[in-house]
């Protein structure tokens, strides 16, 4: 019985190691054939990709990402700026951020400075750029638009006032700003100057507070006065009690139309027909009268009655032997409302009451 079970143990035996015989007859076949080959048939069966095949032990590199498609590539380039030899780094600056603005793969700007992917960039630190051009040969950049000068309206200015500031003519500002003749100008509105320098700086003084004064300028002293604004600017209430005021000062102290047109013109261009508690210097009120120039205490300047009727002067003069009002200009009646209105104001603007006299007429037609 032993015998039976050993004869069939090694019958079994015989059969394996004609099996596995050949098996390992084949690997050392194929351990033999050399490299080149072996590579081959590896591709070929789809084992290994050829740089594998040929190079087994070269460690595989991580393949780099996709940078978009041709088109957006090719757009991008077109556009990015002419890389110069050398850059700055500039605060929030990033090594693919710069090599993106000039058309470059971030490795080879990171390869070009000796940087790996985790180095640090600073401030003011130089990056050398491949395919840069010297900085002599780079383009200048397109000179950038200087800045809009610009003025902001305080209360009592006028169109006028600003552009005789600024040494400019009113037509030229009212053209800058899309304005009209008859428009209005507001406390905190921005004015555009055009100013042949922008830069400059503003003048020292502001300006005399003004009437809101939109019509064309009179012509310069010396020169006929053909004719004045035709735009007539309508009043608000403050302007029409003041203007009332200062008509009925005039009818009171016996002023004929054309003084009390003469006062409502002086009136509109130093003030706005507004009695203003400041002013160029100590200016105050309806006419801008200056204390320290006798005109009265800061009090009696800022009454609109005792100031129309120091400003019509003569026998109701309240300030008689200090300051000349319109009654005591000789010949003042002979005069444009120009000439008279500046002979009592004697304005660092004189050119400006000419425009104001057309609303004048109107007002007082219309508040008789």
């Amino acid at each position: 019985m032993a015998s039976d079970t050993g004869d069939v143990w090694r019958a079994r035996q015989r059969r394996t190691d004609a099996t596995v015989e050949p098996r390992r007859r084949g690997i050392r076949a194929a351990l033999s054939v050399p490299l080149a080959i072996a590579s081959t048939i590896a591709v070929t069966l789809g084992i290994a990709q050829p740089a594998e095949a040929a190079a087994p032990h070269v460690k595989r590199q991580a393949k780099p990402k996709a940078q978009g498609s041709t088109v957006h590539r090719t757009a991008r380039v077109a556009t990015t700026a002419q890389a110069p030899a050398e850059y700055v780094v500039a605060d929030g600056d990033t090594v693919s951020g710069i090599a993106e603005r000039f058309g470059l793969a971030t490795a080879e700007v990171l390869a070009a400075n000796g940087l790996g992917w985790s180095s640090l960039i600073f401030a003011g630190q130089r990056l050398a750029l491949p395919g840069g051009m010297p900085a002599e040969a780079v383009p200048a950049p397109p000179p950038v638009a200087p800045e809009i000068a610009r003025h902001t309206v305080v209360e009592g200015d006028t169109i006028g006032g600003i552009a005789a500031a600024y040494g400019l003519d009113v037509a030229s500002v009212l053209s800058a700003n899309g304005l009209g003749p008859s428009s209005l100008i507001f406390p905190g509105e921005a004015i555009v100057l055009p100013l042949a320098d922008p830069s400059a700086s503003a003048p020292e003084a502001a300006p005399q507070p003004d009437a809101l004064a939109h019509a064309p300028e009179s012509p310069s002293p010396g020169t006929s006065v053909v004719a004045v604004a035709s735009v007539t600017v309508p009043l608000t209430d403050e302007m029409r009690a003041n203007a009332r005021i200062i008509i009925d000062v005039g009818r009171a102290v016996g002023v004929p139309e054309q003084g009390i047109i003469v006062a409502l013109a002086a009136a509109a261009q130093e003030s706005g027909l507004k009695n203003l508690h400041h002013g160029d210097l100590d200016s105050l009120g309806l006419f801008q009268q200056r204390p320290s120039e006798g005109w009265g205490t800061p009090e009696e300047v800022l009454d609109p009655v005792r100031s129309a009727t120091a400003f019509y002067g003569g026998t109701a003069n309240p300030n008689a032997g200090r300051t000349l009002g319109l009654l005591d200009i000789a010949g003042w009646e002979s005069m444009t409302i120009t000439q008279a209105a500046q002979a009592v104001q004697l304005s660092a603007h004189p050119d400006h009451y000419a425009k104001w006299e057309a609303s004048a007429r109107a007002w007082l037609s219309e508040l008789g």
